[in-house]
């Protein structure tokens, strides 16, 4: 798979808005209710992505996947609410991407990212997304215990912290 990795235009962000909407609908089927797989829309998670872009810009990474001109996935990373660490807060694949090695790209184009932040990354993974968590953990993650509650749409999810040294 020929991709090219760049950091992400102000105009990446509705497709990255619509790849996060379809990739976050693929991964976590089964997972979620229908309703919390449909809520917002790629239109809304565009205009999210957009605002909190503006806001974390100077602080943050966006690095986006492209294969010719079509967005294969992308990558957020910046420093974690904990001081000293590091944090992965997002990587996604297009759907017809998955398991074409432009995740792994991602990620090893995302891990020298995060050690200019800090000696220690974490990222945070739904409880039941057994494939994203075989994922990371090929990727040398380890879950390190600490879970949390977040709500997608109105639906509160189980998620595990994982870590790692970068």
């Amino acid at each position: 798979m020929n991709v090219q990795l760049r950091p992400a235009a102000d105009d990446d962000l509705p497709k990255i808005g619509d790849l996060h909407f379809r990739s976050r609908a693929s991964a976590y089927a089964g997972i979620l209710s229908p309703a919390a797989l449909t809520f917002g829309g790629p239109g809304a998670m565009g205009e999210w992505w957009a605002e909190r872009w503006k806001w974390e810009r100077d602080t943050h990474r966006l690095t986006v996947a492209v294969a010719g001109d079509v967005l294969a996935g992308f990558t957020y990373l910046g420093p974690s609410l904990d001081e000293g660490v590091a944090e992965l807060s997002a990587i996604h694949t297009d759907p017809a991407f998955v398991g074409t090695g432009v995740g792994r790209a991602l990620m090893l184009d995302a891990l020298p990212a995060l050690s200019r932040i800090a000696p220690r990354a974490v990222l945070w993974v739904l409880a039941g997304n057994s494939r994203a968590r075989r994922f990371y953990e090929r990727g040398g993650w380890t879950a390190d215990g600490v879970t949390r509650v977040e709500t997608i749409g109105t639906e509160p999810v189980d998620q595990v912290r994982y870590s790692r040294a970068v």
